[in-house]
């Protein structure tokens, strides 16, 4: 049976809601967070924080990018943008962009909308934007564009193996 929080949104078993491999890497890691699914997609940041009813900087983007080829996974806040140059300059690269979508399901192995900070098919380098500590709770997706799960940001970024640095893209 399932049961509600203060956002008045059904929470559910995360084995039943969640992907089947980011279960599983919640199972391995003993954490037990409550995943949310939604009858709509939840695929940016914009269509989850109205779903949940959150704050747009309280939802984490999971986003990959190729440094020199090499995957990247970046975590920032729903309400940044990612600054590529401070990406760049962080690791020291020649080259970074954007991903492909082949290159993130092949890296993650789920579809973009629905990668999940952790979980991952490879074990990729992490970057986590130290924005995402600005709030005691935050929301990323649960490897499923309609499914999302509640954490704190510390919890987050220690289980992704994440690095904390400083690139979001300053407004002007």
């Amino acid at each position: 049976m399932s049961t509600s929080d203060t956002t008045g949104i059904p929470a559910v078993p995360a084995s039943s809601e969640a992907h089947p491999r980011f279960a599983e890497a919640l199972r391995e890691l003993g954490l037990q967070v409550e995943v949310r699914r939604f009858p709509e997609a939840t695929r940016t940041a914009a269509e989850a924080a109205a779903a949940i009813g959150c704050e747009l900087s309280q939802i984490t983007k999971s986003l990959i990018f190729e440094a020199d080829g090499v995957p990247v996974l970046v975590l920032m806040d729903g309400s940044s943008r990612v600054d590529v140059e401070l990406v760049r300059t962080e690791l020291g690269a020649g080259k970074v962009g954007r991903a492909r979508a082949d290159l993130v399901r092949e890296t993650t192995g789920y579809a973009i909308g629905g990668v999940p900070p952790f979980g991952h098919r490879t074990k990729t380098r992490v970057l986590a934007d130290r924005g995402l500590l600005a709030h005691p709770v935050v929301w990323a997706a649960a490897g499923h564009p309609h499914a999302v799960f509640r954490i704190e940001p510390a919890t987050l970024i220690e289980l992704a193996g994440g690095t904390l640095v400083d690139v979001r893209e300053q407004s002007a």
